[in-house]
């Protein structure tokens, strides 16, 4: 059984990852979550659906290198916000989220990933630390890391710049520029 991402889906049908997402949430596709609350859809059931349609059924999808992202943050709603507006980037992301410090350490060795989006204020280890940590680190020191907060004075701004974050944005969240500025820092094409 072939499981696609929503991204994958997008590539396959020839529609934008939030064209996918709308037929999900309205029904027209069958989806399942997994346990990191990521939206994964059964290839036989996408063939359903495109058949139901009319739509002719694609060949083979090309599948674009997998980006690895570790989202963490204490807030759950935060978290399912930036895994949702990343599941519609126009790229194939891999995205797991931790929601302290200390989970996020433990991520940071297991899952490997390319960047970080991190929240300052969480329990445990805070922001700061986690930034730190990774930075100071040479198998890690590559990653790159956003930080977000809703305490993002001019004195956290520079911390945070000093201790290696890469890009700063205060909370509410800037979806639109933080899909760009994920998509910058990876080096993927603009689409």
């Amino acid at each position: 059984m072939e499981v696609l991402t929503v991204y994958q889906a997008s590539k396959y049908c020839g529609v934008s990852p939030k064209t996918i997402s709308n037929w999900i949430d309205e029904g027209y596709i069958k989806a399942f979550r997994t346990v990191g609350g990521h939206r994964r859809i059964k290839k036989e059931d996408l063939n359903e659906f495109l058949r139901r349609q009319g739509m002719p059924i694609p060949g083979e999808v090309e599948v674009d290198e997998v980006k690895k992202v570790l989202v963490i943050d204490d807030d759950k709603l935060i978290v399912e916000t930036i895994v949702s507006a990343l599941e519609e980037a126009p790229h194939n992301f891999e995205i797991i989220s931790a929601s302290d410090g200390f989970e996020a350490g433990l991520q940071v060795s297991h899952f490997k990933p390319d960047l970080l989006i991190l929240d300052i204020m969480m329990p445990d280890i805070d922001g700061y630390e986690v930034c730190k940590k990774v930075k100071n680190d040479p198998s890690t020191s590559h990653v790159k890391i956003i930080v977000l907060s809703a305490y993002l004075d001019e004195e956290n701004y520079e911390r945070m710049k000093a201790h290696g974050a890469d890009v700063c944005f205060s909370k509410p969240l800037p979806l639109e520029k933080l899909k760009k500025e994920v998509a910058a820092l990876l080096g993927l094409p603009e689409k």
